[in-house]
């Protein structure tokens, strides 16, 4: 197999990171490996602890780093899961690429693309929810509820209605298949297809995928790690006001209500401070050799926590 995964933002991944002279920098998405790689390659005197949820993406890599296996450990695991598996003290960096694979994308019987033969969109295909069966067994009101919270699509209720009716003649069982039910035309003053973004509300809700971006953001807080940069790409809006929301409250010292008189906590809570006061984007050479670059976003937040 081939790696034709484009790595986002791959120069502005390793700049974030030049500084890390040792110690550890977690890869929390490893996918087919790409920045993984640059900043091995760039960064001699560190070492990387990656994980993944695909089968295919640790078979890939596990052969791509095979020169550099004293240098990288790779676990299968949710990103939200993985500070609990691992040793914290050494760790400097975290990375979190967020977005899906173009492999993931492409191949047919991963199901995520609009022209695929089948319906599934599963990250982990051990994990027993698919898109099949969102499709075919949520009520009408739980898919207006995903089409419009994920997938914010103002015609969420008519997309649901559609699929409602559908199903009650036949299973629906492809992407083909569900992308003539729902049509795919843009909405109106954007760029982007109903369909696209009603497939972005699905994927969302097969792989829990903003409920696991907050546990990590959590198990960051949480964690012992001290002295380390952070650096988050997302794809979407809501990911990335997740994103934003949580790094300012990082930064916040105070915790108290908004509506008190006077600070009563402390003002000892921040743990660092924002590095991105806006996130970065790619630049216009990068869109046009990736076009799904277009939408990603990096933050980064440091680390410093008060003792």
């Amino acid at each position: 197999m081939n790696s034709i995964h484009i790595p986002v933002l791959l120069n502005e991944v390793v700049e974030a990171f030049r500084d890390i002279n040792d110690g550890v920098i977690l890869d929390c998405t490893l996918g087919y490996g790409g920045h993984s790689k640059a900043l091995l390659d760039t960064l001699p005197n560190i070492k990387i602890i990656a994980c993944d949820q695909d089968d295919m993406a640790i078979s890939y890599c596990t052969n791509k780093f095979k020169n550099y296996t004293d240098r990288i450990q790779i676990y299968k695991s949710n990103f939200s899961q993985i500070l609990q598996k691992i040793p914290q003290e050494n760790i400097r960096a975290i990375l979190a690429d967020i977005g899906v694979s173009s492999l993931q994308l492409d191949l047919n019987e991963r199901g995520f693309a609009l022209k695929s033969d089948i319906l599934d969109m599963r990250m982990d295909s051990s994990n027993q929810l698919d898109a099949k069966t969102i499709v075919n067994n949520y009520s009408q009101s739980q898919l207006e509820k995903i089409f419009y919270e994920y997938g914010e699509l103002p015609n969420a209720k008519s997309i649901a209605n559609k699929i409602i009716i559908a199903r009650q003649n036949k299973e629906i069982s492809s992407a083909k298949e569900l992308v003539q039910i729902i049509g795919n035309s843009n909405l109106q003053n954007r760029s982007v297809s109903i369909a696209t973004l009603a497939f972005q509300a699905i994927r969302i809700e097969v792989n829990k995928e903003l409920d696991v971006l907050k546990e990590l953001l959590n198990s960051i807080q949480n964690s012992a790690i001290n002295h380390a940069r952070v650096a988050i790409i997302s794809f979407h809006s809501l990911e990335d006001r997740i994103i934003k929301d949580k790094f300012k409250s990082w930064q916040s010292s105070c915790i108290c209500p908004s509506e008190a008189m006077r600070c009563e906590c402390g003002n000892n809570h921040s743990i660092g401070k924002i590095i991105t006061k806006k996130p970065i984007t790619p630049n216009a050479q990068e869109i046009k050799a990736n076009s799904r670059s277009a939408c990603s976003k990096m933050r980064i937040f440091d680390i410093k926590r008060q003792r």
